[in-house]
């Protein structure tokens, strides 16, 4: 797996963490969540720094925010309890579909 899919990886990890940390810390009032969120995301952006050399922006930012997406909304589904309706789920399949199709068709990801 080339270098910049493994830092996006570690992008959208810590950008999952630092939006999960930002739920728990209640708006900046418990210091823990707070510094962890604050912490995993500028990890999160310092890997996007490193994947934009290889990566155009908006393939990059399509990949990172889409899968984002999914991920909190699985973690606040598990972890928050916060509930998804047939909508939500049918559209976030379809962030997800669009981000195959971007990984397996788009020339503009390097693969």
């Amino acid at each position: 797996m080339p270098m910049h899919f493994i830092y996006l990886f570690v992008a959208v990890i810590a950008e999952t963490i630092g939006t999960t940390a930002l739920q728990a810390s209640h708006q900046f009032t418990r210091l823990g969540p707070s510094v962890t969120a604050i912490v995993a995301y500028g990890i999160s952006f310092y890997l996007l720094t490193l994947t934009l050399k290889v990566l155009p922006v908006g393939v990059m930012y399509a990949i990172w925010s889409g899968s984002g997406i999914v991920l909190i909304a699985i973690i606040g589904w598990v972890v928050f309890r916060q509930t998804l309706d047939l909508p939500a789920i049918i559209g976030m399949a379809m962030i997800l579909a669009g981000i195959v199709v971007i990984q397996l068709y788009s020339k503009t990801a390097t693969h």
